[in-house]
């Protein structure tokens, strides 16, 4: 796969696009009081946009009415004209049939009038959950039988971008926060997407519209009017707060005024400038306003090194963003439009269930056939103590997760005894000891590295060790022990 030229870039054989694509989320929220966009009125503004060479739309089912705006335009204007559409398939956490993924994409394809749709992204909840394999393996399969063109992701970490990747999943792109305020992207996440082939496809790279000359020497807002400002307001405040964004916005507009451009042209293009980044994502209110021609401009703007060095200088003076990509929807902070998510993200049911033991105890089976023939569970609590058996990367269906990479495995395993504690009323920080046997010592350090993502905050003791033989096709078997302490 080629790297992204200034103008264009391949996300994958057949998929050339330009690098900017518009994304249809602002729909969502121009439809939030019950309003419904018409769509013939926002086809015409998304002809618009083509007609000025901007060939890629991205969208997804919640989205509001995006999917059923990008049918409309399909209808109105020539379907052949080399227009990509792009959605996203966000289900809840579960355990789905092939014949339920099939349905979940056609209900998206349906609404645009699509045999095949350009790219499906993924988008899932819960690493915990295992489910999403199954998923995204069924959806390879309806790539391979031309309903899905290319696959991909959206707000997936390094950690679990990499072990798809090694359960043999061909995805094509991962679409994440990148931008000034969050350069989580530009590192072990570039360095696994450039190794892969894998194109990041950039979103916020605005901040919302926090990243322009309005907010420049304004009064920090109290109140938000919209979702996506509510959302990066957060991003701003973890960053270090107003006073440090407005020193980056005033030496992105000295880089501005050099070049003659606009602050936001400055900071996309800083964003696209980066390797692993194949096409930034830039909001569109359709109908309502209409930036195409100055965005057309990021095609002529070069930043001098001298640029991205003063840019590097104030970075270096900003608070990091915790985390990993997606990490701001799935643990604190919460780096999202409606801010806490615990309330979401606990109320999500068990991954596996819950049986009642002898004594008091209980226990949590995850569907191996050796647990009820070799007479032991998953993991079993009694008072407050938690203790996980030796787990290796055994999927529900029998099967060895991605087989020969020894990180990954250790991910896979690591979401499975979250799955089990929590389950059992537990949390990972819960974790007072784990022990770790390896089929090879020398494998020691990226199991080693993943264990340290995982518990580098609470440093439970630990043992690794290399073993005689793994029984099966591992590379890593670890178990647990957790004392439960109250939230």
């Amino acid at each position: 796969m080629s790297g992204p030229s200034r103008t264009h870039t391949l996300l994958a054989p057949g998929l050339e696009i330009g690098r900017i694509v518009h994304g249809l989320w602002q729909i969502a929220d121009m439809e939030k009081d019950g309003k419904t966009v018409d769509p013939i009125a926002a086809s015409a503004a998304m002809a618009r946009y083509a007609a000025r060479g901007f060939d890629a739309f991205d969208m997804a089912d919640h989205y509001g009415s995006a999917e059923v705006i990008a049918g409309q335009f399909r209808q109105d204007h020539d379907p052949d004209a080399g227009v990509k559409l792009f959605t996203k398939w966000c289900p809840p956490p579960a355990f789905y049939s092939a014949k339920e993924v099939l349905e979940g994409v056609g209900r998206s394809l349906g609404r645009m009038g699509l045999e095949t749709v350009d790219l499906m992204q993924f988008h899932w909840w819960q690493y915990a959950h295992p489910g999403y394999l199954d998923c995204l393996h069924e959806m390879a399969a309806m790539q391979k039988d031309g309903r899905i063109g290319a696959l991909g992701l959206t707000n997936v970490d390094t950690d679990h971008l990499g072990l798809i990747l090694a359960d043999g999943i061909p995805i094509a792109t991962n679409q994440v926060a990148f931008s000034l305020l969050d350069r989580r992207a530009a590192g072990r996440m570039s360095e696994l997407c450039r190794e892969k082939n894998v194109k990041l496809l950039a979103y916020g790279t605005l901040a919302g519209g926090f990243l322009s000359e309005r907010w420049l020497d304004a009064k920090e807002p109290v109140e938000i009017p919209d979702w996506s400002k509510m959302k990066y307001k957060r991003f701003i405040d973890a960053a270090g707060g107003w006073q440090p964004f407005q020193t980056l916005l005033q030496v992105l507009k000295q880089i501005a005024d050099r070049h003659g451009v606009t602050i936001p042209l400055v900071a996309t293009r800083w964003v696209l400038d980066h390797a692993a980044v194949g096409a930034a994502i830039v909001g569109a209110r359709l109908g309502e306003s209409d930036h195409g021609d100055e965005t057309a401009r990021i095609y002529d703007l070069s930043l001098a090194e001298a640029d991205h060095a003063a840019i590097a200088e104030v970075c270096a003076t900003q608070t990091p963003l915790p985390g990993d990509c997606g990490d701001e929807y799935r643990k604190p902070p919460f780096l999202t439009a409606s801010g806490d998510l615990s309330h979401h993200l606990e109320a999500l049911p068990p991954v596996f269930p819950v049986s009642e033991g002898p004594g008091g105890r209980r226990f949590v089976d995850t569907g191996s056939e050796w647990e009820e023939a070799a007479g032991f569970a998953r993991a079993t609590r009694i008072g407050d103590r938690i203790l996980v058996s030796g787990t290796t990367a055994t999927h529900p269906d029998g099967r060895a997760v991605a087989p020969g990479d020894p990180a990954a495995q250790t991910v896979y395993v690591l979401d499975k005894i979250e799955a089990a504690v929590t389950a059992l009323g537990g949390r990972m920080t819960d974790i007072i000891r784990t022990r770790i046997y390896l089929a090879d010592a020398d494998q020691w350090e990226p199991v080693s590295r993943v264990h340290g993502r995982v518990f580098g905050a609470t440093r439970p003791a630990n043992t690794l060790v290399e073993v005689g033989r793994l029984v099966g096709d591992y590379l890593v078997e670890i178990e647990a022990e957790a004392v439960v302490t109250p939230a």
